[in-house]
């Protein structure tokens, strides 16, 4: 079987290499790589404005338009739809940071033009919905994008790192089903319009804290939020026989991992851990509301 043997051992050779070169491409920059700088800012561009252009055609062309307009939108949904736009603003500033890194620009270049990517393109999301009659511009939304975006920059200003990061679990709910038009219709749908299985965490390094090395680097303490029993985005009844009076917020502690600081050598697995660095892991939680009190989950997520 030297032949099997022979295309075997090419295989591996090949795959190593080819995971050296990968390796390669993604270890940030020491100093300017103009060439890749120049690549991360029209890829933003591009892909920013091809964004926009889908949802523009494909979204709201669905709804009458309408002349320019605000609402005030800040007591719909106990406040969970604001959460999602800190949540995206910070882990899109945050993107938009690492890649600068990676390109190796100055640090000042990485907190303006990268850190701010999020709260750039979500405000032009929402100067869309201010043209729609469905919608409007929201105030409270530019100041939740802003609130994303301030929290990367002033940890980047005051730490030199994240030590607290932001993030995201979701459980499917039974509510969706009762208005699947505004709470989605299926799993992919559901995960981003059904805010009653929607939970955001505030994720805190320990060690980053308290400086202690008999704790993992890894470790985090997360407290999260979120809310239950929404079916409208206000207090209104669906009929006769169901109304969503039972709405009420939820807080939660639980442990959690920073992917980010996991020790490896590899720049692709640091480059999969970031990605997922998004996601809550499941853990042990314990849930506070003020209607049942404490409740303990054996895993939540």
């Amino acid at each position: 079987m030297p032949g099997l043997k022979f295309i075997l051992i090419l295989f591996l050779t090949t795959s190593v290499y080819s995971q050296s070169k990968l390796d390669k491409f993604l270890t940030p920059s020491d100093t300017l790589n103009t060439s890749r700088r120049t690549a991360v800012y029209i890829s933003e561009a591009t892909i920013g404005g091809l964004t926009l252009l889908a949802l523009d055609q494909l979204w709201y062309a669905d709804f009458e338009r309408s002349n320019f307009h605000t609402i005030n939108d800040n007591n719909e949904w106990l406040q969970m739809d604001k959460m999602g736009h800190v949540f995206s603003s910070y882990q899109l500033g945050r993107m938009g940071a690492n890649l600068l890194n990676w390109s190796g620009a100055s640090k000042k270049e990485q907190l303006m033009y990268g850190s701010t990517l999020g709260f750039t393109f979500l405000t032009a999301v929402e100067i869309f919905d201010g043209f729609s009659k469905e919608w409007g511009f929201s105030w409270g939304d530019i100041l939740a994008n802003g609130v994303g975006t301030g929290l990367y920059i002033g940890q980047d200003l005051l730490w030199k790192e994240q030590r607290m990061t932001l993030k995201f679990s979701f459980h499917q709910t039974k509510y969706a089903q009762l208005n699947p038009e505004k709470l989605g219709n299926g799993f992919l749908e559901e995960v981003l319009k059904d805010y009653n299985g929607q939970t955001y965490w505030l994720s805190l390094n320990i060690q980053s804290f308290i400086n202690n090395n008999h704790i993992p680097k890894w470790l985090n303490l997360a407290v999260g939020y979120s809310a239950d029993g929404m079916i409208f985005a206000h207090n209104e009844p669906v009929n006769n026989f169901v109304t969503n009076k039972n709405r009420k917020r939820q807080f939660y502690l639980s442990l959690d991992v920073d992917l980010s600081r996991i020790e490896t050598k590899s720049h692709v697995l640091k480059s999969v851990f970031d990605v997922l660095n998004v996601i809550k892991v499941p853990f042990p939680a314990l849930e506070f509301t003020d209607k049942n009190g404490i409740k303990l989950h054996g895993i939540y997520f």
